[in-house]
């Protein structure tokens, strides 16, 4: 078993010092997070950020560029996205502490590689939720015109960041309400396909939605999963949440011992499995449904977003279509509550280890959350979902460069595992299979889809790149000056 750096309140391996969890479920810092988190709640924060139905605003889209092979297109992109699930499942056990991949980079590569990580992972963190907010503030709008979109915007952060402050349990308990009613919202759709299937037959082949039509093209699977990774985005947040993960009852520790960060490991990748099969079941049986053919649905690209929407709409009908975009519009606000928990969670060990402004290291009393990260973390995703809620081209502005952050600290994660495990030794006896092998094959994904990606997006993360390394670089000057800089 690989040991634990810093949990038993010592210094991390970037130096940092890393809070112990004490009997009462706090960390051993005063102010510290609380224990309270289950693994039913970690795996709830994860979906949510992920969203069930998250293939429906894409599913044209992939049916046209697989040549209709969407299913295979997402059982190989859960394949794919199963390294890096394993490796935040490896790290989290090394390095027990919020701050997800920015703390496993530290610990794995140093100092200023967790910067980069971190930094990079800001650029997701901020930005997956205002475009989730976004989502939320047009299909509002769609179903009252009279407010605009912007204000539904508005006020979906305004309610979930309230949420947020008002504790990390009590937000759990309203997303797993919200969860639960996507989960029943798709229950609904899978026996109403089903029913419809039985009843009148497939348009197309039983087996089209894995072979595609026309012929298999391995070229345009792959194509096709290399944008089908992206709706995994979110299963990672978890990660965010190790300080607050409660353990096995042991001990006399009430259920807050040792065992939360194996708690958070199986959490991370119960989430991807889940979701996974959820993709899979729907995008099969909304292609078997789909009355246009994918060569069709490829000469009409301006049909594609919402191509799930008509296919339910002929197929069983307009009251679905519409259950469907009701639950797409609560579930993208709560999507944005789980991903501004886990972006409060970064600043707040990023100000920890004075890479950030000190102010939002402070944990609130009362609630036990990072009131000050988390408030800093929604006034930028507000500034940013109002401002594309603004523009026509508002959401493709944002959606075009959040994957890329995302991307990257996935990318510095994989490098911890090798640099945690070979290099530093810090994790224990290392293993081929799970620290070399897992790691470069998850590696090579995330540079095959980042090579894919939008030169738009390519150019953005460039530049907050380059941002964040002339940022780093005067801390390391500031540090050198004044004594304290670490190696």
């Amino acid at each position: 078993m690989p040991g634990t750096i810093g949990g038993t309140g010592g210094e991390g391996a970037g130096g940092g010092a890393v809070p112990a969890a004490d009997g009462d479920g706090h960390t051993g810092a005063p102010g510290g997070l609380r224990r309270t988190l289950g693994f039913r709640d970690l795996v709830v924060y994860g979906l949510l950020f992920i969203a069930p139905m998250a293939p429906v605003g894409i599913f044209g889209t992939l049916q046209a560029k697989s040549h209709g092979a969407i299913t295979l297109v997402y059982l190989v992109a859960t394949v794919a996205m199963a390294f890096t699930a394993y490796s935040y499942a490896q790290m989290v056990r090394v390095a027990p502490q919020a701050g997800s991949v920015y703390t496993y980079a530290r610990v794995g590569l140093g100092e200023g590689a967790g910067f980069v990580a971190g930094w990079m992972a800001m650029l997701d963190y901020l930005l997956i939720p205002a475009v989730a907010y976004l989502f939320s503030g047009i299909a509002l709008h769609a179903l009252v015109p009279s407010v605009h979109q912007w204000v539904w915007t508005a006020l979906a952060v305004a309610v979930t960041t309230l949420l947020n402050l008002w504790g990390v349990r009590t937000a759990a308990r309203v997303g797993f309400a919200v969860l639960a009613m996507e989960i029943v919202v798709l229950a609904v759709f899978v026996v109403a396909a089903v029913v419809e299937l039985i009843a009148h037959g497939a348009p197309r082949g039983w087996a089209a939605p894995l072979t595609g039509e026309g012929g298999f093209a391995v070229g345009a699977v792959l194509a096709a999963v290399s944008v089908a990774v992206l709706s995994y985005l979110g299963f990672d947040a978890i990660a965010s949440f190790a300080e607050e993960a409660a353990g096995p009852a042991a001990n006399g520790t009430g259920g807050r011992g040792p065992g939360g960060p194996n708690r958070v490991a199986r959490a991370v990748l119960t989430c991807l499995v889940v979701a996974g099969v959820l993709f899979a079941v729907q995008t099969y049986l909304a292609a078997l449904l789909m009355p246009m053919s994918a060569a069709e649905l490829a000469a009409r690209p301006g049909e594609q977003g919402g191509a799930f929407y008509a296919t339910v709409d002929t197929a069983v009908g307009g009251w679905l279509r519409d259950l469907v975009a009701v639950s797409k519009a609560v579930g993208a606000a709560f999507a944005a509550l789980a991903g501004q928990a886990a972006a409060g969670r970064l600043l707040f060990a990023m100000a920890r280890d004075r890479r950030l402004p000190g102010a939002m290291s402070k944990v609130d009393a009362g609630s036990g959350v990072p009131r000050r990260a988390l408030l800093g973390a929604a006034l930028v995703t507000l500034v940013a979902a109002v401002w594309a809620a603004r523009r026509d081209d508002g959401l493709d502005q944002l959606s075009s460069v959040v994957n890329v952050g995302a991307l990257t600290a996935f990318g510095l994660l994989h490098a911890s595992v090798i640099g945690c495990f070979w290099i530093r030794r810090a994790g224990g006896v290392p293993s081929v299979l799970r620290h070399l092998v897992v790691p470069l094959l998850g590696l090579a994904v995330v540079v095959a889809v980042i090579a894919e990606a939008a030169g738009t997006a390519q150019a953005v993360g460039g530049a907050w790149l380059v941002v964040g390394l002339v940022v780093l670089a005067v801390q390391y000057r500031g540090r050198a000056r004044a004594g304290g800089l670490r190696g």
